[in-house]
């Protein structure tokens, strides 16, 4: 019944921005306070930070960059394997579908033998037919067998 709070995710650190107008511009010249050097190296530790952070920044980008396109790659990749096996497996799929066809057209003929005998005679006529034309396209045969 009691509400549970929710911390919200901390934004990253990120260093204050140059000045954009600097007021006390310290110079080479002599008589320079004691107390200037300590201001000198807030600025200096300052500037340095920002610097590093904006190298950070950019690396962290670049890796990002990379991450996505070897993302992209690999999703390409799986996707073309998958197209692949989807392929084959339609192939397979086709091959069961037609064998089973020719099984049925084989208990056909078997019930109508006189019918399909007359049909098988004809289709075996147009098949002779083709190989015979094969046989004269053939530019190479063996003119001698082994093993007789």
């Amino acid at each position: 019944e009691k509400t549970v709070p929710i911390p919200e995710k901390l934004n990253e650190w990120a260093p204050r921005p140059p000045p954009e107008f600097v007021r006390d511009v310290m110079g080479s010249s002599a008589g320079a306070g004691s107390g200037e050097f300590h201001v000198y190296r807030h600025l200096r530790r300052r500037e340095y930070q920002r610097q590093d952070f904006m190298d950070a920044m950019a690396e962290k980008q670049r890796l990002d960059e990379e991450f996505q396109k070897k993302l992209e790659r690999n999703k390409m990749i799986a996707e073309e394997q998958t197209a692949k096996r989807r392929r084959k497996r339609q192939k397979l799929k086709e091959k069961k579908l037609q064998a089973k066809k020719n099984k049925l057209e084989q208990k056909k003929q078997e019930k109508e033998p006189d019918q399909s005998q007359e049909q098988v005679s004809s289709e075996e006529d147009e098949e002779d037919g083709k190989e015979e034309e094969e046989k004269e396209d053939d530019a190479e045969e063996p003119s001698f067998v082994m093993g007789r």
